[in-house]
């Protein structure tokens, strides 16, 4: 198993992403799987307006350039607003995938959009079976899959790759 828990949002330009992508494919076994974690391209705006940043113009330019090309700068170097990365629309990581060569198994939200509900979740923390039962009834829904602010991918390496 080969884990990309970072590099890939750390990534701005697509052939860097897919060379990660590569890599992964070249060291792990066939038929082994490459988990990855990305930053949805709608994260900025959906905690920006949780986190009351949205109000600030510079965030809101910020967030709405995220949202126009996935490339999230953050030159003056303000903690809260995460650092410099790239915010994957769900629709583009199949073919990311593809092209290093590996074959997509999963697209997950990891956070769903339930994350948003703030006060009203707590109630589900004290039942985390009843919780996760939720989650995963809409885990792998493409509609909601814009809603979760991470997605989690799984690839695997084609098992007759030498």
């Amino acid at each position: 198993m080969v884990l990309l828990l970072g590099p890939l949002y750390h990534l701005q330009e697509r052939s860097d992403r897919v060379a990660a992508w590569r890599e992964a494919a070249r060291v792990v076994r066939p038929g082994g799987p490459v988990i990855a974690a990305t930053i949805n391209r709608f994260a900025s705006l959906f905690d920006g307006f949780v986190k009351g940043f949205y109000r600030d113009p510079g965030f809101r330019s910020r967030a709405e350039q995220d949202l126009a090309d996935g490339r999230h700068e953050n030159p003056a170097g303000v903690p809260r607003w995460f650092t410099t990365a790239y915010f994957h629309r769900p629709d583009e990581i199949p073919a990311e995938v593809a092209e290093a060569g590996l074959g997509l198994r999963r697209l997950i939200g990891v956070e769903s959009p339930v994350w948003m509900s703030g006060a009203a979740l707590t109630g589900f923390l004290d039942d985390p079976a009843l919780l996760l039962d939720m989650l995963r009834a809409v885990e792998e829904e493409p509609s909601l899959l814009g809603g979760s602010s991470h997605l989690l991918t799984v690839a695997v390496r084609d098992p007759t790759a030498s």
